[in-house]
């Protein structure tokens, strides 16, 4: 009798968030707060790994957890590439290490704007808290999964630059994606937002067996997969837009066309945005396929 496998555990995503004073930290634990994470500001140093314990317990309903460890920890700062390294090492767990930094001139000035003091210290100018503050920090910033620089980013960017980085699926589900075949010889779809003409390829009509066949059938898909040339044009199609949807979700693009075509909208331009489809759900995009001219 075989014996049954228990399904691999998944690993949990864990942020640990550093950084310099008055580099938006607390924007950062904010955005991850939004992204549904379980989240945690100022955590005790000696507390990070008892966490990181908690999120990863059998039923615990920490899945995401970030946590902002940073300078007011004091000296127990120096524990923290340690930790760190530990947490590197779970295999139940996803560690993350964001660092935030800022140019000293942007935080010479938010520090104006607040008028609080550097929390190393009421007596210290504030320049060299900062300049004490970057040393202090050093070996965490090497360690750092992701720098982020905030010298030129508002809040709104900051935010945004966290939920394509770390949102994953769920941020990627909040446009819908429409990927669509058609012929030419019908015309171009209204609303497309991107078209793609796959004309180019060789023709499956011109085959006699396959002339009645569409690209959902598997003598279409073996026809066009013999070609490199159609190999070449997937991969650089699926690249493309792999770059440039992130960039229309955070223009605020709650809906994107993707139209694919070829001659009559029978053969090549059904089997292409089948694939791109299915690739594009595998990627985690919330995404349907249609095609207009199948039946004509």
């Amino acid at each position: 009798m075989k014996k049954k496998t228990s399904p691999k555990k998944r690993a949990k995503q864990f942020v640990l968030i550093t950084g310099l004073s008055g580099s938006g930290k607390a924007s950062v634990l904010k955005a991850f707060e939004d992204l549904g994470y379980h989240c945690v500001d100022n955590l005790p140093f000696d507390l990070i790994l008892k966490f990181a314990e908690m999120c990863q317990q059998p039923g615990s309903s920490f899945d995401r957890a970030a946590a902002v460890v940073d300078i007011r920890g004091g000296e127990a700062l120096s524990q923290l590439p340690t930790h760190y390294r530990d947490l590197a090492r779970n295999k139940l767990l996803r560690p993350s290490l964001v660092f935030m930094e800022a140019s000293d001139k942007a935080l010479i000035r938010r520090f104006e704007e607040t008028r609080r003091p550097h929390p190393l210290g009421r007596d210290l100018p504030v320049r060299e808290g900062i300049r004490l503050e970057r040393m202090l920090l050093k070996p965490m910033r090497q360690l750092a999964s992701v720098v982020i620089d905030t010298t030129r980013l508002n809040v709104h960017e900051l935010r945004d630059l966290i939920q394509t980085r770390f949102g994953g699926i769920a941020a990627r589900r909040t446009m819908l994606i429409s990927v669509v075949s058609f012929g030419y010889k019908h015309g171009i779809p209204q609303d497309a937002d991107l078209v793609f003409d796959v004309r180019f390829l060789p023709n499956p009509n011109y085959v006699p067996r396959l002339k009645n066949k569409t690209g959902r059938d598997v003598g279409v898909r073996r026809f066009m997969d013999s070609f490199p040339q159609k190999r070449e044009f997937m991969s650089r199609l699926i690249s493309l837009l792999l770059y440039l949807l992130p960039h229309y979700m955070r223009e605020g693009k709650s809906y994107l066309t993707i139209a694919i075509g070829c001659t009559g909208g029978h053969h090549r331009s059904v089997y292409l945005a089948e694939e791109t489809g299915k690739t594009l759900l595998q990627e985690g995009y919330k995404t349907k396929v249609s095609h207009r001219d199948i039946g004509r």
